[in-house]
């Protein structure tokens, strides 16, 4: 089995260096930056490092590789599986690790399946800096049993999720509303408790809370809260935001979440639950 890349940045040059000390040799890849004055140094540095043979073109690669890895940005991904199509056969799996939309990848299955070659949509769930391939990933489309099948004796970290191209990257953009959304709310958090000489104190509260249950039991007691008292909380954002302008300090977050909680207040749901908590999250959703 050989491997190639279409696309060889820090996602590439990662993976290809996790499974050359799992003893894979070969990779191949094409990078378009590869004779750019400014970056096509480090390109090469990578490849040499990782003992990748660069391309010049994306044909070149998927006429070398058994299973190609589009490791390329999600606005590039599409024009990247027009560039290599034309070499794809019924021999060949094209992984695309490109965070496009579910869309996207579905157009990219069609381009890939009209060439009868085999396609798998996958999500990398973690950073690669210190994982390198063994990076978790989730992967959907009629390719993802092969696939994983293939990559297994490298230890890749492959879990099939479905057969749906999209399906993959659909959990991952999802799951990043909430991990990309906390950080930078814990960013607003940590700025304001800072100016205020109460940061540890604040962490230590939030700790307590957080910590005393598991996340889901969590999740549901803080969505069905604000669910029910989501008028009073909003009119609690509106405070905060007030305290945050005297301050000089932007209120991005809290206004956001004074906004949905507004939202959620127009639906009455505290009227419609008669006040009381429900046991489950899909009840306020649906709600």
């Amino acid at each position: 089995m050989k491997l190639g890349f279409i696309g060889f940045g820090e996602v590439a040059y990662e993976m290809a260096a996790g499974l050359k000390k799992e003893g894979m040799s070969g990779i191949v890849a094409f990078d378009p930056m590869k004779d750019d004055p400014k970056i096509g140094k480090l390109v090469k540095e990578r490849a040499e490092s990782a003992s990748v043979h660069l391309y010049d073109t994306p044909i070149e690669v998927v006429q070398q590789a058994d299973v190609i890895i589009a490791a390329v940005p999600g606005s590039k991904a599409l024009q990247a599986a027009l560039d290599a199509a034309a070499a794809l056969d019924e021999q060949k799996i094209y992984v695309d690790v490109s965070t496009s939309s579910p869309k996207t990848k579905k157009k990219i299955a069609e381009i890939v399946h009209g060439q009868n070659a085999s396609f798998v949509d996958a999500g990398l769930m973690g950073g690669l800096t210190l994982l390198q391939h063994k990076v978790p990933a989730i992967v959907s489309g009629r390719g993802s049993d092969r696939f994983i099948q293939l990559m297994s004796p490298y230890h890749m970290s492959l879990q099939k999720v479905s057969d749906v191209p999209g399906d993959a990257i659909a959990i991952k953009l999802v799951r990043s509303i909430y991990m990309k959304g906390i950080a930078t709310l814990a960013v607003e958090m940590l700025e304001t408790a800072s100016s205020l000489n109460v940061a540890p104190l604040v962490i230590e509260s939030i700790a307590e809370t957080m910590n005393s249950k598991p996340f889901e039991v969590m999740m549901n007691f803080l969505v069905n809260a604000s669910a029910i008292h989501a008028e009073r909380q909003a009119h609690e954002m509106t405070d905060v935001m007030g305290m945050m302008h005297e301050m000089g300090i932007e209120s991005t977050m809290t206004k956001a979440t004074k906004e949905r909680l507004q939202s959620l207040a127009a639906k009455n749901l505290k009227e419609k639950f008669q006040g009381k908590k429900t046991e489950r999250w899909e009840e306020v959703i649906v709600g």
